[in-house]
């Protein structure tokens, strides 16, 4: 066995490497690029492409509409749960420097579907970590929002990050069975419902192949 000291060290030298495969991941150009066969979603009456950029990289009016569906989408749960919902806080947190965007134009070039992410370490591990993931109704049960889930898990995994993580209100019923049905499930970090105390969110994650939970 190592010693404390050796185990500390190795540890230590495990999330310098970690740390290093988040920041090769964040200097890329485009994370897209090279998934040729995913840059277009043509399926069920729709005709997308995708762009993925940072939020850097984003003209004003696509940052506004984003910011708007959420809003549409989304005002209702948070003032439904502990959490409360904060508009500046949220736009604060959509435009930080950190945050990647993904997508959806239409043909006559209209965003209807956006991911926000990044590219970061979350409890040790070098993750894919998807804040927001909302679509326009007209283009819901379609597939789209499907495969740009799948297109996160290819960036993250072509990556050599860990997993994919996301957090999902427990009353968002819709949600949670969406990535259950397509392989996520409870992380090793979401907090646990006590006597004391209740969550009315969770996290979920799916992992890479190679990798499992410990």
């Amino acid at each position: 066995m190592f010693s404390r000291k050796k185990r500390l060290k190795k540890k230590s030298k495990v999330l310098t490497e970690d740390e290093t495969v988040v920041k090769k991941a964040n200097i890329q150009e485009n994370p897209l690029g090279h998934l040729i066969a995913f840059q277009s979603f043509s399926r069920n009456g729709l005709e997308v492409q995708f762009k993925c950029c940072k939020v850097s990289q984003l003209d004003q009016a696509t940052i506004d509409w984003s910011f708007d569906l959420l809003k549409r989408n989304m005002k209702q749960m948070y003032e439904d749960s502990a959490w409360g919902w904060n508009e500046k806080e949220k736009l604060l947190e959509m435009t930080e420097d950190s945050a990647w965007y993904l997508v959806a134009f239409t043909k006559e070039g209209n965003p209807i579907a956006f991911s926000h992410f990044r590219f970061d370490m979350d409890y040790g591990f070098p993750v894919l970590y998807c804040y927001e993931l909302q679509l326009e109704m007209e283009c819901r049960k379609k597939g789209l929002g499907r495969f740009m889930l799948q297109i996160l898990e290819l960036m993250a995994f072509t990556a050599n990050l860990k997993k994919v993580v996301l957090t999902v209100f427990v009353h968002n019923f819709n949600a949670v069975g969406f990535f259950k049905n397509l392989g996520y499930s409870v992380d090793e970090t979401s907090p646990e419902n006590t006597l004391e105390e209740q969550f009315d969110y969770e996290i979920l994650s799916k992992c890479r192949k190679s990798t499992t939970k410990n």
